[in-house]
């Protein structure tokens, strides 16, 4: 992809399956240097040996992106091996725990999936932004949601609350560092055909129909639809979009 600076550095958090782990090959292919990370060592490393047997190179950091020290041991690390960071992808990310009405939610799950998808994602800009201060340059993208976006179906109080937190941290953030060289965006996917979402619905094949039919285009997403719209807000053809979180999701916020 034009725009993309050929032997730069990115790092994918949740990078082991689905989105993240296309995004990590995507970059990969346009011969970015990638840190794949996650918290799934297994998966992790095979996403490594996959974009190293295609040529790429990539590095392994096992990282728990709700834990502080795992997050600066991340950076430290990408900093030892790569001495820069140009791109990185907050991805990681947990769905719904409880499928629930908000009063009966469980606190200890809501305070699970906020630790995980908004302080997780926050504890990695808080770290990323120093190092790409420090160059002048770099490009940010968070993985929200369209429940980012919209109050979506019902039974998802927290998870909704966290992706639209993360919309507002993205935004928030973007104006700190508007003359600092470092964008700032977020993508917003509809409903994806991950590894996951087929095993959820191993047992229920029309949960996918019925998923598709919620979006006008009929549809699922694809990961590396996903991955193609985060590499075009990294790269230099998106330079003048900042603070911005862009739908991914096939017409399903057009409704």
């Amino acid at each position: 992809m034009k725009g993309l600076k050929v032997g730069g550095v990115a790092l994918v958090t949740g990078a082991s399956t689905g989105i993240g782990h296309a995004t990590a090959l995507a970059f990969a292919k346009e011969r970015v240097k990638v840190a794949v990370v996650d918290v799934n060592v297994k998966d992790g490393e095979k996403t490594v040996d996959q974009i190293r047997k295609a040529g790429g190179e990539a590095i392994f950091i096992r990282c728990d992106v709700s834990v502080t020290r795992d997050v600066q041991t991340m950076i430290e690390t990408i900093i030892s091996t790569y001495n820069r960071l140009d791109y990185a992808h907050n991805n990681a990310g947990i769905g719904e725990i409880d499928r629930v009405k908000l009063d009966e939610v469980k606190e200890e799950n809501f305070d699970r999936l906020m630790q995980i998808n908004l302080k997780g994602v926050w504890l990695c800009m808080k770290y990323e932004i120093p190092v790409m201060l420090r160059q002048g340059k770099g490009s940010i993208v968070n993985t929200s949601s369209v429940c980012g976006l919209v109050g979506s179906l019902p039974l998802l109080s927290s998870y909704v609350a966290s992706k639209h937190a993360i919309v507002g941290l993205t935004k928030a953030a973007a104006l700190d560092y508007a003359l600092d060289g470092i964008r700032i965006n977020a993508v917003c996917p509809g409903s994806v055909l991950t590894p996951q979402l087929k095993q959820a619905t191993e047992k229920n094949p029309a949960e996918i129909e019925l998923q598709a039919k919620l979006h006008p285009l009929n549809r699922l997403g694809t990961t590396e639809e996903i991955a193609a719209a985060v590499l075009w807000l990294c790269s230099d053809q998106a330079s003048f979009v900042h603070g911005f979180p862009l739908a991914v999701d096939g017409g399903y916020v057009a409704k």
